[in-house]
């Protein structure tokens, strides 16, 4: 019995969808079908074979049809938007496989790529902006000036001001001692001025606005309140960039932080500069965030993963550029101003970056769609369907997001609901109790290390430039190991690889002797390559570990744990001062953590995605359903 076309392709499609990851040679066949078929004028009636290239056992493969049919063609439109309807960014992502990779997705990729090269000197800045120096309390000339310390039996009489009840300070940092004519006590004052060595650093945020002692809290603030606009960025960019556009909040937000970046260096409080970095965080988050969607919307699917990799490769190469320029400009304004100039080279791009045509047929502007569409083939010298199919494309497109945009309508009516059911969603069955719990924690985990870590040189006591650019280097290297490991050894595996060595090296560099600095830098950084590989890795697990329906929330959940680990990070720095030793152990110790936590979950390598939570509940183990075979290192299994 003949069946008709449209049941014939339903069906592939519905294969396709059951072996999505890793089947990239059936994305491929179907993608060249749509290809091909769009270019041919069929009609209803007419009698087509289908390209279905499978071969029968038994059969010699060069006796074998490498045609199926004949079929005959119901209706091309209907069938067409009935076969593609599964998921929206299917029927678009054909659209993308006309245009293809050329001119116009490299522009945006290398113009975004630029733009996130200035990105870590903002949010890494208390590394060198926030540079805690040594200091020395500057005693005014009525203090006690003996070069030796009192004896340990001499009374010092405890401070008891209001700004310091019940705190004795050492009086070389934070007080000096005065002389009592009438008994010969010596007593304790608080230091108001203080004599900062410059053998490192002419001017920092610490030493400009002497942010010592008892306002030594306000240089942690400085770098986590960076972190905090960032989670605050993250938390507002969906809504953002789903109701004005991708490319619109690209403008707003590079614009904005530009102006605030270089504007900041130059501000003359601590409060305002204050400010000042929390809407830098905030601005830097939803430009990072929503160029990042903006060019992967705009990219094919076979070359979508490697472009999303090596757009962050540039986060880590200005990395290594800012300890360059801050090992040449030793004055955190110019400093700041040297990194933050660069900037403005970005701004005359903002005439020639597009809105995302995936947004724009979303809500329902076609006609802008089309023009950017047509504007991309041009740039890519790629031939286009006609008008009339690209339409229907869109309306299927924005049929599907206006169905699902009603539905979140509905939803959001009663806020405090829509509130607690986002939290107790992820909390509501078991599995996903275990995979909101310690995707959080792990987050968490990775988030505060890696930041940690990579602001902790002056409690090594190490030189802050080469750790810096040591820094950068490793987390190139991290992210191609995870890229190249993660198909072929899994997600599981490769994070609970990394999350071990991070732990043992991290523990065990307090045993390290003071004489030996090189080998703590060099277990400190193995540490850290290993705990940026994790940091990769670990969104692409959440990704796959999370049900279809409540995906977005688990990813929401577990970005903000995240966050809040980047915040807390300068403050546990601070309070560790004191204990060189110390960061290592807590930071092992959190990734020792990582460890055990991973051992409830299981791996997602060549396993379909659950759509429901009824499905990823109704298993009893790990996912196993095998997909397309995978390579690694060249070799095929």
């Amino acid at each position: 019995m003949l069946k008709n076309l449209e049941g014939q392709l339903a069906c592939w499609l519905t294969k396709l969808d059951q072996h999505n990851n890793g089947a990239a040679p059936s994305w491929v066949m179907k993608c060249k079908y749509h290809a091909k078929t769009s270019k041919v004028s069929f009609k209803n009636g007419d009698r087509v074979w289908l390209y279905n290239l499978q071969q029968k056992k038994g059969q010699s493969p060069t006796l074998q049809s490498p045609s199926d049919g004949s079929y005959t063609v119901l209706d091309r439109y209907q069938m067409f938007q009935s076969t593609m309807s599964a998921t929206m960014e299917d029927s678009f992502d054909i659209i993308l496989h006309h245009i293809g990779t050329g001119t116009w997705t490299i522009f945006h990729a290398l113009v975004m790529g630029y733009w996130i090269l200035f990105i870590p000197c903002h949010a890494l800045a208390g590394a060198f902006l926030g540079y805690n120096v040594d200091h020395t309390c500057h005693s005014p000339p009525h203090a006690y000036t003996s070069t030796v310390d009192p004896a340990p039996n001499t009374t010092l009489a405890p401070i008891t001001t209001k700004a310091h009840d019940n705190i004795t300070h050492h009086h070389k940092w934070c007080s000096y001692l005065v002389e009592e004519v009438a008994t010969g006590r010596l007593l304790e004052e608080p230091c108001t001025e203080w004599d900062f060595d410059t053998s490192v650093f002419t001017s920092t945020i610490s030493s400009e606005f002497q942010l010592v002692c008892g306002k030594k809290y306000l240089l942690a603030t400085y770098q986590s309140i960076f972190m905090f606009g960032m989670l605050v960025g993250a938390a507002s960019n969906s809504f953002l960039a789903d109701r004005y556009g991708r490319g619109t909040m690209v403008v707003i937000s590079t614009v904005l932080q530009t102006v605030i970046a270089v504007g900041s260096a130059w501000l003359p409080s601590i409060n305002i500069i204050l400010v000042a970095r929390f809407l830098l965080g905030v601005m830097s988050c939803i430009s990072l965030q929503t160029g990042y969607i903006l060019v992967l919307e705009m990219v094919e699917v076979k070359t979508r993963s490697k472009l999303g990799l090596s757009l962050f490769i540039s986060w880590s190469v200005g990395t290594i550029i800012f300890s360059m320029c801050a090992y040449l400009v030793r004055d955190w304004r110019w400093l700041q101003t040297t990194m933050s100039i660069p900037l403005l080279l970005f701004l005359p791009a903002l005439w020639v970056i597009g809105e995302s045509p995936r947004w724009m047929a979303v809500v329902g502007q076609h006609q802008r769609a089309m023009k950017e569409v047509k504007r991309a083939a041009a740039w890519n010298k790629a031939t286009l369907p006609p008008d009339n199919e690209l339409l229907t494309i869109m309306r299927s497109v924005q049929q599907q997001a206006a169905w699902r945009t009603k539905a979140k309508a509905e939803e959001s009516l009663n806020i405090s609901a829509k509130i607690i059911n986002f939290i107790t969603v992820l909390l509501r069955t078991p599995k996903m109790r275990i995979i909101t719990i310690i995707m959080c924690l792990d987050y968490f985990i990775v988030s505060m290390t890696f930041y940690g870590l990579t602001l902790g040189a002056s409690n090594l006591g190490v030189n802050p430039f080469i750790f810096m650019a040591m820094s950068g280097t490793v987390e190139v290297v991290a992210k191609i190991f995870g890229a190249l490991t993660a198909d072929c050894m899994g997600r599981k595996k490769i994070l609970f690889l990394n999350f071990s060595v991070a732990a043992i090296v991290l523990l065990a560099q307090p045993l390290v002797s003071d004489d030996l600095k090189w080998l703590t830098v060099v277990l400190v950084m193995v540490g850290k390559m290993s705990i940026s590989c994790a940091f990769n890795l670990i969104y692409l697990y959440n990704l796959e570990l999370a049900p279809t329906e409540i995906r977005s929330q688990s990813m929401s959940a577990s970005q903000i744990a995240g966050r809040a680990g980047g915040v807390v990070s300068p403050y546990i720095l601070s309070a560790l001062e004191a204990y060189p030793w110390a960061m290592s152990v807590v930071m092992g110790a959190a990734a020792g953590a990582g460890v055990v936590s991973l051992l409830a979950l299981w791996e997602t390598k060549n396993t379909r995605l659950m759509d429901t939570v009824a499905d990823l509940e109704g298993l009893t183990h790990a996912p196993a359903t095998q997909t397309a075979a995978t390579s690694c290192g060249g070799v095929r299994y």
